[in-house]
């Protein structure tokens, strides 16, 4: 009897694991052995299960799914990621791809799509929504603007900290309670450095982040306690 894939499933909504469990279990060769609804539950309970792979939500308490990415796959690398969530960013495949994520699937897609991500990783390769792939090849093929490669003005130390915050995905309101002050003082900032930088979408910051090097050198932050 071949031996059925192993899955773990990490979301922070009961009703999206149980369809998950329900649409998984019922495909040959697959079998959820069990769910998390925080980024550290994804970490303890992948580290008693050890699972073949994980479908990890990017929006989770605790630890976002992309610090959980980074951490279980420094943790157990034979571990494979995919990420089923509702963000249509394609700026956030750089930053899954290197936290170590092996599939991207959006949340509106059909179930089968899920399916087929989950077989083709299973076989040692990657699949990304193809909608995002697209965009992501286009940014590629197009480049840079020059608004991302040259500000208007140089940011100050807390202004480049406040924007690595968001770009890690972080709320204002997280963001104030790590650099201790206040969520208004917050976006001030992000005023400033939208004046500055002339980017006025968290898509951009990302971008920003990335070309400047801010995400490959800091750790993504430690989550709050709650």
């Amino acid at each position: 009897m071949m031996k059925k894939l192993r899955i773990l499933l990490a979301d922070d909504h009961k009703m999206v694991r149980e369809g998950l469990r329900v649409l998984l279990d019922s495909q040959p060769g697959m079998h959820v052995v069990g769910e998390a609804a925080s980024g550290k539950e994804v970490l303890a309970k992948a580290s008693e299960l050890n699972p073949d792979l994980v479908v990890m939500d990017l929006s989770m308490p605790e630890l976002n799914g992309l610090q959980a990415t980074e951490l279980l796959r420094s943790t157990l690398p034979a571990v494979k990621v995919v990420v089923l969530t509702a963000h249509e960013d394609e700026s956030y495949l750089a930053q899954l791809c290197k936290a170590g994520a092996v599939g991207y699937v959006l949340k509106r897609s059909a179930g089968d799509e899920l399916v087929q991500a989950i077989r083709v990783v299973a076989k040692g390769q990657v699949y990304f929504a193809p909608a995002l792939a697209g965009k992501a090849l286009a940014r590629l093929v197009t480049g840079p603007s020059a608004s991302l490669e040259t500000p208007n003005a140089p940011l100050s130390e807390r202004e480049k900290e406040v924007l690595t915050l968001i770009a890690w995905g972080c709320s204002n309101k997280e963001a104030a309670d790590k650099l201790k002050v206040s969520v208004k003082t917050v976006e001030t900032y992000r005023v400033r450095i939208a004046e500055k930088l002339d980017l006025r979408s968290r898509t951009q910051l990302v971008k920003y982040a990335l070309r400047q090097g801010w995400l490959n050198d800091a750790e993504a932050p430690e989550p709050l306690a709650r």
